[in-house]
């Protein structure tokens, strides 16, 4: 008798701790996000999403100016340049987003490559970047987006540094400088594998 009952309480608290725990555990994770990996981006996630306008990206050159609209409708890789001239880290981050281009294969027509100089740069002093580069664009953002992107940043946007924008013009991600271009290239080719837009 006594082993009959000791068993039946035994059953009880076992159904009340298999219905709470897995309370506390949901409550835990609440209160506690960081513990939760929340995805298999490589790049960090701009959340919310800054949007931007094809007037925001102001082009540096005749070339960047007739061609700024083929932004709309397809996936960039931004190039952010913060200071006077792109020094080495800076150069080392284009060059890279070049490669990632050609290396998307079938994908290439889907994705486009800006240079955005967040202050005055002098174009002349820094043809380099560019002159064997014949389809990088190169523009200045307007003082809405160049506020905007100093925001996602907390004021500090390093050289070097990349941001992925998906083809309705949102800001959706970023890789600090130094980024690893087979990450930003794995979680391009994932957008663009469910991207339904571009």
């Amino acid at each position: 008798m006594n082993k009959q009952l000791t068993r039946n309480r035994l059953i009880i608290v076992m159904v009340f701790a298999m219905s709470v725990i897995p309370f506390i555990i949901a409550w835990f994770l609440f209160q506690n996000p960081e513990w939760l990996e929340t995805g298999t981006n490589r790049g960090k996630l701009i959340s919310p999403p800054v949007a931007t306008e094809l007037q925001d990206w102001q082009g540096l050159d005749e070339f960047s100016v007739r061609h700024m609209s083929e932004l709309k409708g397809r996936w960039v890789m931004v190039n952010l340049v913060s200071g006077p001239e792109c020094k080495q880290q800076c150069q080392e981050a284009i060059h890279k987003t070049k490669q990632m281009r050609l290396m998307s294969n079938k994908d290439l027509t889907r994705i486009r490559r800006i240079v955005v100089f967040l202050t005055d740069i002098d174009l002349k002093n820094n043809k380099g970047l560019w002159q064997n580069d014949t389809r990088l664009l190169r523009a200045r953002p307007s003082q809405q987006l160049s506020k905007k992107l100093l925001k996602i940043r907390n004021g500090n946007v390093p050289d070097g540094m990349l941001m992925i924008m998906d083809p309705l013009g949102n800001l959706m991600m970023e890789y600090e400088p130094g980024f690893n271009p087979y990450d930003v290239l794995k979680d391009l080719k994932k957008l663009l594998k469910i991207s339904q837009i571009g």
